[in-house]
């Protein structure tokens, strides 16, 4: 919570909030998300954890901008997946079909 409300300060500090950024700010979640896949694909668990942390303020930046509350965001999904049956496959989970 209190880095969500560092990286939000931050943003609005740097002018980022405004809601007509919100494309940009997708791209910039792409490109983190590029970045944390090179360093999986690389074995670099200290750019890994940058890189997670990159995709994580990108994402609270995003909502923001979006007029959604990020917690709110991920307690939705979490509801959404929490009981879920189905089977991982290859590493992959597949839900069954309802």
């Amino acid at each position: 919570m209190e880095n969500k409300n560092k990286s939000n300060n931050w943003a609005e500090a740097k002018y980022l909030l405004k809601t007509e950024n919100k494309y940009l700010q997708l791209v910039k979640v792409m490109e983190e998300l590029g970045e944390l896949s090179k360093a999986i694909l690389k074995n670099d668990v200290v750019q890994q954890i940058d890189g997670l942390g990159d995709v994580q303020v990108t994402l609270i930046i995003l909502s923001k901008q979006l007029g959604l509350d990020y917690d709110k965001c991920l307690e939705t999904a979490w509801e959404e997946i929490k009981d879920r049956k189905g089977k991982t496959v290859g590493g992959t989970f597949i839900k069954n079909e309802q």
